[in-house]
């Protein structure tokens, strides 16, 4: 029988053994699992600050975990080798919630401060975050998500409780620009204002030639963010060449600046990244 996933706005309704757009949830006897679950394909020891994160814990570093799968389509995504795979075309091994903890442990002594679930979307596979971010809360240690904040406010709630930071891409402040990349701009607002409320959050906007690059949209952009918390950080991004737009040219580098110094009009904290 058919099922419906309630894990983004796609609300994906499956039939029997299919899989729905992120390529990570199927249908299996009439239920919706998470088929990516525990499944990894990247996992390194990063500075804090390449999440991005700036002002949680600066200097430190994180255990960053990857899997496959993502609900939305960017056409520059530099991940794409996992993010638009399936169970079929990742290369991944799995690692239960406590290996992970123990991994995390294990990196300590290098500065390690917990667990980043990044890479792919992670919450196209919330169960697993759900259940090692509450080993990594018991360890005593920090979870940290990196994600494009078009989950439902259902699967937020989800693992939110044991989140202490997280990056949010808001991707552009235009609704057509959000349909081009599969996604809907009023899902990630609610998302934002919802777990900012609860928890450390920075925001990334990369910045695409021809896409979201003008300043009134970079404006209102961040006066919407002042209005959520005006000392949320947000970090202004330099666009380069990747997967579908590799023959674009990268993002000027004074346009970045000077979409930063526009919403600097606004915001406390204002970095830019890529430059």
């Amino acid at each position: 029988m058919k099922a419906v996933c309630h894990t983004c706005m796609h609300r994906c309704s499956l039939e029997p053994g299919q899989r729905g757009l992120c390529g990570a949830r199927k249908n299996e006897q009439g239920k919706i699992i998470c088929e990516n679950y525990g499944q990894v394909t990247s996992l390194a020891l990063d500075a804090i600050e390449k999440k991005p994160l700036r002002l949680f814990y600066p200097g430190s570093r994180i255990l960053s975990v990857g899997s496959y799968g993502c609900n939305l389509r960017c056409a520059f995504c530099q991940n794409h080798e996992i993010s638009m795979a399936d169970a079929n075309a990742a290369e991944s091994v799995y690692i239960a919630p406590e290996h992970l903890v123990e991994k995390a442990l294990a990196c300590r002594d290098a500065g390690n401060i917990g667990v980043a679930f990044t890479y792919n979307e992670p919450l196209v596979g919330w169960e697993y975050i759900r259940d090692t971010s509450a080993l990594v809360k018991k360890a005593g240690m920090k979870n940290v998500l990196v994600t494009n904040g078009t989950a439902s406010i259902e699967t937020l709630e989800e693992i939110l409780p044991m989140t202490d930071a997280m990056n949010i891409d808001l991707k552009g402040f235009r609704e057509p620009y959000y349909r081009e990349l599969g996604g809907d701009l009023e899902t990630v607002k609610e998302f934002i204002r919802h777990a900012a409320a609860c928890c450390h959050v920075e925001l990334t906007t990369l910045i695409v030639p021809g896409k979201n690059d003008k300043l009134p949209e970079m404006e209102e952009e961040a006066e919407w963010i002042a209005s959520v918390g005006r000392e949320i950080p947000l970090h202004v991004t330099r666009f380069f060449p990747r997967y579908h737009m590799a023959d674009r040219e990268a993002t000027a580098v004074e346009k970045v600046y000077s979409l930063a110094e526009t919403a600097r009009k606004y915001l406390k904290y204002v970095f830019v990244g890529n430059c």
